[in-house]
């Protein structure tokens, strides 16, 4: 059987990231199904001038999703962590029994295969993806596979705060010094990685992959901020056990759908202090995946242009 990849479906590509993997993969090439739930009624993303086929699927379905998948070479799941180990081993099932080629988890952000990941609380939260990958290796006669950790999402984290940098207020939360580096991504980078993980399957197979568009501190990102906007912004300096402290105190609302337990966990995973998790050049897959790394000061300059903040 040829290992060239042509035909790929994404579960969740209307969502955040799924959207630029759908475009990565578009301009890379690909033949392109979204798979959306039966029913839904998100409104369906262009993706002009490139053409894309949606399909409608039942999650609960194995004779669904089965039909969905045939004539794909590639699944490439983006659906949310809440859902990732009580429905995609049913999608790697059925993925297998439609002769998928390639199977892409979702992963992205943490990486869940370091070691000892399992032992801490964003580990604890994050089991399901854990075992899901697991269960791809326990298959991997039937199905290749490949999983991608990318560390945050730069560009969304930028705007939704989680770097601490509020260009708005002049305001930021410094976590411990500030000089912890982690990695980050751009959303286009993690679609282009999925992209060039299917234009070379042989090089990618049954691998767990970690990319980065660059390493970073929050001191990094403030002093960029403070030098484009010419402002200096007021510093609240936070301690990361407080942080984490904050996550337990919240563990009980997870009943009631509240989240904001792990924002706090994740926040002191990446940021504190030693937390050694940015990505190094032994383990980066840059390389293996033909991807550059990018210029974090033409990011921020980029992101506070659109917001209108840049100083005169």
């Amino acid at each position: 059987m040829s290992s060239t990849i042509n035909t790929v479906a994404v579960l969740g590509g209307t969502g955040n990231l799924g959207k630029h993997i759908v475009r990565a993969l578009l301009v890379g090439g690909f033949s392109v199904t979204i798979l959306t739930r039966a029913g839904s009624t998100s409104p369906k993303p262009s993706f002009e001038p490139y053409d894309v086929a949606f399909k409608e699927v039942d999650y609960s379905s194995p004779s669904s999703l089965q039909a969905a998948f045939a004539g794909q070479d590639a699944v490439i799941s983006v659906i949310s962590t809440d859902a990732a180990q009580q429905v995609q081993k049913s999608i790697i099932d059925a993925a297998i029994a439609a002769g998928v080629k390639r199977f892409v988890p979702s992963e992205f952000g943490v990486n869940t295969r370091k070691p000892g990941v399992e032992k801490t609380r964003v580990g604890e939260f994050l089991a399901g993806k854990r075992k899901v990958v697991d269960y791809l290796i326990q298959n991997e006669d039937k199905i290749s596979w490949t999983g991608l950790s990318t560390g945050f999402f730069f560009d969304s984290a930028l705007e939704n705060g989680l770097t601490g940098i509020s260009p708005l207020t002049n305001t930021a939360t410094i976590v411990d010094s500030g000089t912890q580096p982690w990695p980050a991504s751009l959303r286009s980078h993690i679609g282009r990685a999925v992209s060039e993980i299917l234009r070379h399957p042989d090089i990618t197979k049954n691998q767990y992959l970690s990319t980065a568009s660059f390493n970073v501190s929050q001191n990094q990102v403030l002093a960029i901020v403070e030098e484009l906007t010419g402002k200096k912004f007021a510093v609240t300096r936070a301690d990361s056990k407080d942080i984490f402290k904050s996550g337990e105190e919240k563990l009980p609302n997870l009943a009631k759908g509240d989240h904001s337990a792990f924002v706090d966990f994740l926040k002191a995973y990446f940021l504190a202090d030693g937390a050694g998790n940015e990505l190094k050049d032994e383990d980066s897959a840059n390389e293996k995946l033909c991807l550059q790394t990018e210029d974090v000061r033409a990011v921020v300059k980029g992101w506070l242009e659109k917001k209108g903040l840049l100083a005169a």
